[in-house]
């Protein structure tokens, strides 16, 4: 794939080989990431970054990372600081916005909004993630995590074992993980969550098509014994007509250092697309669980602005140049000097 110019919609337009060239990218951020180095390879250029859900992580990611390739951002979070509070369309807001920036970050709400809105824009869209459908970038981030995890214990994505556990219905991060899992080989999908919140059954019958063996499941405790990764995810209350309604299946699933202990591997990675939510009725991931070294979703969150800085220097065509500008950096940065 040629990545320059093109948006970033779907899972479903990559092959397995784009994936690994994403990767060998997102490793050359590195000393960017950690402040050991700085480049200006876009300086001048503007991120659009248009986010009209709740977002902290993939908004401040996608934004650091343009910073970092040194360029600037503009932001527009919420329907009421948009025109589109007035009645203006999507095709007007993108004919107008792209006219300001050179590469547009777009959440929304709804399934298809982002393609709708990429349609009209006059530069690169990525999709941030557009209702219960899809979050591409976030299952490029989990799976580079997943790729560095296993290779630090001496496994590959081939032959992967991963339980996927929560609200598998409306969690867009799982759909998207699994779409792209399946260009690898051998996967065992473990699907743990309430029957009224199961994967939906296309994600399924795409992956058992691809040859990849399927588990589906409502026993958490059984079914974490035998895996290399533990994919957590929250209750998508925004998802659910009412708070009452997402009430019912909050904290049906969780993971503690005592659960881990006795029913996981000692080597079972512990991932989480953030935020986890950490109220008493929920807790879908303990607090004692934080000192476990094989708890990920710190590196999750960290590789996150590698992959998105891989991202904008694909579509605007400088993965050439990022390098050509470098110069060390003249400020004291703790995650420079301790890694």
């Amino acid at each position: 794939m040629d990545f320059t110019g093109k948006h970033i919609l779907s899972v479903g337009q990559f092959e397995r080989a784009d994936i690994e060239h994403i990767f060998t990218v997102a490793d050359g951020m590195e000393p960017y990431a950690l402040r050991q180095q700085v480049t200006r390879v876009l300086e001048g250029a503007i991120l659009g970054n248009m986010f009209f859900e709740p977002s902290t992580r993939t908004r401040v990611s996608f934004g650091c990372a343009f910073n970092l390739l040194g360029g600037e951002v503009r932001e527009t979070t919420g329907f009421k600081s948009s025109a589109i509070a007035k009645g203006e369309s999507l095709y007007d807001t993108a004919r107008v916005l792209s006219g300001y920036s050179d590469v547009i970050c777009m959440r929304h709400p709804e399934e298809g909004s982002v393609a709708e809105f990429s349609a009209a824009s006059r530069v690169p869209v990525i999709n941030g993630g557009d209702g219960a459908n899809e979050h591409p970038s976030q299952a490029l981030l989990d799976l580079y995590t997943i790729q560095k995890e296993l290779k630090d214990k001496g496994r590959k994505l081939d032959g992967l074992r991963i339980a996927m556990i929560g609200d598998l219905k409306h969690g867009r991060t799982v759909h998207s993980l699994m779409r792209m899992l399946g260009l690898f080989d051998r996967v065992q999908f473990v699907l743990i969550s309430p029957s009224e919140l199961a994967m939906p059954e296309s994600y399924i019958d795409t992956a058992r098509s691809q040859g990849h063996d399927i588990t589906v499941t409502t026993d958490l405790a059984k079914n974490i014994g035998n895996v290399d990764i533990v994919y957590s995810t929250r209750i998508q209350e925004e998802r659910f007509a009412s708070k009452e309604e997402a009430d019912v299946y909050r904290g049906r699933f969780r993971l503690n250092q005592a659960i881990y202990t006795q029913y996981c591997e000692p080597n079972t990675v512990i991932m989480h697309p953030l935020p986890r939510d950490s109220r008493a009725d929920a807790n879908e991931l303990d607090n004692d669980l934080n000192h476990n070294p094989n708890l990920a979703i710190f590196r999750q969150a960290d590789n996150g602005i590698l992959v998105r800085m891989a991202l904008f220097a694909l579509v605007l065509g400088v993965t050439d140049q990022v390098h050509k500008t470098a110069r060390p950096v003249n400020w004291f940065h703790s995650r420079s000097v301790n890694n």
